[in-house]
């Protein structure tokens, strides 16, 4: 493969010097969730990036996954499939380094690390099963410049489809320091599988009941810990779902 595979260590709190990289040098950032395949492709300009390139699609690598363990044959294929999209997408834009993680459903999945050693002998990617705390880590770094100002810590949300992270943030330090955090193996794939559907309007309100309380109890302990009586409460939300919401929300009919 033309890129490295670079899975850094802590960021830096500066962007990183003219003179380091070289404005022809192509980045790349690759998530493979629960439910989605996503890839960022960017340049270096006027001190910041510029993106270049971009891929989303939705390859449900965790569907069925709470019923057997495991990835299924057909979701392994669709996601597969996704990924050579993908590293033609690098090797066309002369990427020189990427960081390719995959989340919860191959942190639970009894066959994650052989989907793993798969995706890299059929499409050159090599993807890192990060952890859930490292998952809210990075969160919180690709939002945090969004965050309204306020002196007391915020709370960013992260809505994938195997598990949801909160993470509580102290923003007045240029790169945010986590104060607390939880992730919950409850996503808009998971959740929907494990609580099931129903039959007509009732047998929907009875499942939607059962969402919300497998998700209270999954986040009270978290929530007896944010602190009390904020004057500002700062909240930021990540991934497709919050946008999905925000689209139905201004009644559009697609968004970019």
């Amino acid at each position: 493969m033309p890129y490295r595979q670079g899975v850094p260590a802590r960021p830096a709190t500066t962007r990183p010097s003219r003179g380091r990289w070289s404005d022809a040098q192509a980045f790349a950032a690759l998530d493979l969730g629960t439910n989605n395949c996503r890839l960022l492709i960017a340049r270096p300009q006027n001190g910041g990036f510029a993106v270049v390139d971009a891929f989303s699609r939705i390859v449900r690598l965790g569907e069925g996954l709470a019923a057997t363990g495991a990835l299924s044959d057909a979701a392994i294929e669709r996601t597969i499939a996704a990924l050579r999209v993908c590293s033609d997408k690098l090797k066309r834009r002369n990427v020189t380094l990427a960081r390719s993680v995959a989340t919860e459903a191959c942190r639970r999945a009894t066959n994650g690390t052989a989907f793993i050693a798969r995706a890299l002998e059929e499409t050159g990617i090599h993807l890192d099963i990060i952890s859930a705390e490292e998952e809210a880590r990075l969160a919180v770094l690709g939002c945090h410049a969004l965050i309204e100002p306020g002196e007391d810590p915020a709370l960013v949300f992260d809505i994938g489809g195997g598990s949801t992270e909160l993470v509580l943030v102290d923003t007045s330090t240029p790169v945010p320091t986590v104060l607390d955090w939880h992730s919950a193996p409850w996503g808009v794939v998971s959740l929907t599988e494990h609580a099931g559907g129903g039959d007509g309007e009732a047998g929907r309100r009875e499942a939607y009941g059962r969402m919300r309380r497998i998700v209270a109890d999954s986040f009270a302990g978290f929530a007896s810990r944010l602190p009390r009586h904020v004057e500002r409460p700062r909240l930021l939300g990540t991934s497709g779902t919050v946008t999905t919401l925000g689209s139905v929300h201004l009644g559009l009919s697609h968004y970019d």
